[in-house]
């Protein structure tokens, strides 16, 4: 016999419902319609919601401006008992959407506004596209905008049923820190269904988030702080920043279609000609997004490093088998790969993958694990292998546990050898994994049976985020914060014979 618990609750996930209206010629039209793929943040950990049968939540968003509507019905609603009592679900809401969504009159409001016809995003038009027809566009500004921080406020509570562990942001900060906030939004260019109605609709948006960076001792660049005291006002886009990807979303119907894609090459874009900004960093990607950007970064580096003729200098002739030390200097044209870097601003950690990501792609696929290569032989061997093709992916092995190694040195130096050993070994197998998932999609892109650029997944990126369940076992921390890269200094790795 089913608990009271179990015949009074229901799955959050299975009862909210998310939909895009817009003001048609008989009523409010529906135009999208998905469901969250979290509810936690909202109803707690188990995603149940107590107290009622047939249970219906609807979640409405003007298609223009997002201005939110709630629609709740049910059929039964459990009756208190002491301090058992059903859920109450507007409170529960009250807390992350905007006090008009609870309004009445909200399919009035949006079908008889005039004020619609004329309306416009909020912020600059950067960019337009076309995708089978249809057009689009992508306006950005500052969250100091009044517009564009009431547009967030009415969409944001999306971050929390599509991004995990994802949060939302204080829209009432002093100015200076609203005015680090840049906001991208994603619109179709529709034809109006009415007379009176908009002409845009709403498909997703991406925040990103300035942070100043200190100069080190080998930059020379100046910036407006040096000269002081400063006569005029200094705002956040004047000074050397990092740019931090920090929310990137796209609603369910657009995603997979290519405008995850156009979205982050246009906030790439604005990157390069920004000389304030000298690189673009994103907090703890999930894995989708980290496909997404490996695809667009790929487009841009492969064709220069192709250029810049990059590969492994695999002829070093030494007769010792044990490494006290790698090579890298002799391995790699350092400085080459540096300037590289420094001209598309990506990140250390994004760019050595990419780094990596190219130089396996030029191994034959023979000499790779995948492909069939004999590990055992090449621990044994090592550099001292006589084909060369062996040696070149000794080395890009080498290479890349050097950087997991450099990237966690300090959690591997509290194990104890067979443990550091093994942590790298898994973590360089698991990397290794997704390069050739990546490669292989790639090709397939480049023969034309499937489009990855067009992975416009909105499962993307937020601060703090840190999703739960990932392919690759990567020890290392996916935070683009990260200044250390690979210079001239030969690395010490783990002493062991087999590595």
């Amino acid at each position: 016999m089913a608990s009271i618990d179990e015949e009074w609750s229901v799955s959050a996930n299975e009862t909210v419902r998310l939909s895009i209206v817009r003001p048609g010629p008989d009523g409010l039209e529906t135009m999208e319609e998905f469901s969250p793929t979290f509810t936690y943040p909202i109803f707690g950990e188990a995603e149940q919601i107590f107290g009622y049968k047939g249970l219906d939540i609807n979640i409405q968003f003007a298609a223009h401006d997002g201005s939110p509507h709630v629609q709740i019905s049910y059929d039964k609603k459990f009756p208190a008992v002491k301090q058992t009592s059903a859920l109450d679900l507007n409170k529960t809401l009250e807390e992350f959407l905007a006090g008009s969504a609870f309004d009445q009159g909200f399919e009035e409001r949006i079908q008889n506004d005039e004020t619609a016809r004329d309306w416009t995003p909020p912020g600059e038009l950067i960019h337009k596209y076309s995708k089978k027809g249809r057009n689009f566009e992508v306006w950005a500004g500052s969250l100091l905008d009044p517009r564009v921080n009431q547009l967030v406020n009415n969409v944001q509570i999306l971050v929390l049923f599509y991004i995990e562990a994802g949060s939302l942001l204080n829209l009432d900060e002093v100015d200076w820190s609203l005015d680090r906030w840049r906001v991208y939004f994603v619109f179709e260019k529709i034809t109006p269904p009415t007379p009176t109605a908009s002409s845009y609709s709403f498909i997703g948006y991406s925040t990103t988030y300035r942070f100043y960076r200190f100069a080190t001792p080998r930059q020379t660049s100046k910036s407006v702080l040096d000269n002081f005291p400063n006569v005029e006002a200094i705002t956040p886009r004047q000074l050397p920043s990092r740019l931090r990807i920090s929310q990137f979303l796209l609603l369910p119907p657009y995603q997979k279609s290519g405008h995850g894609s156009q979205l982050y090459q246009t906030i790439y874009s604005e990157v390069l000609a920004d000389p304030t900004i000298s690189e673009l960093t994103v907090e703890d990607p999930s894995e989708e997004f980290d496909q997404l950007r490996d695809s667009c970064d790929w487009k841009i580096l492969e064709p220069q490093f192709k250029a810049a003729n990059l590969n492994i200098n695999a002829t070093t002739p030494t007769n010792n088998r044990r490494i006290q030390n790698v090579p890298t200097a002799t391995l790699l044209p350092l400085d080459t790969v540096k300037s590289i870097r420094l001209k598309n601003k990506i990140a250390p950690r994004q760019f050595f993958r990419q780094v990596e990501l190219y130089l396996l792609s030029l191994i034959p696929f023979s000499h790779r694990s995948t492909g069939g290569a004999n590990l055992t032989k090449l621990k044994i061997q090592k550099h001292t292998n006589k084909d060369p093709d062996d040696r070149v992916y000794y080395w890009w092995r080498i290479l890349m546990k050097q950087r997991i190694y450099r990237k966690n040195k300090d959690v591997l130096r509290q194990l104890d050898f067979e443990e550091k050993y093994s942590a790298i070994e898994d973590s360089a197998r698991g990397q290794e994994d997704e390069y050739e998932g990546l490669l292989m999609l790639f090709a397939l892109r480049q023969a034309g049976t499937e489009d990855l650029a067009g992975n416009g997944n909105g499962k993307g990126t937020e601060a703090s985020v840190g999703p739960s369940s990932r392919k690759r076992k990567i020890i290392e921390d996916d935070d683009d914060d990260d200044d250390e890269v690979v210079e001239e200094v030969e690395v010490s790795m783990p002493k062991r014979t087999r590595t």
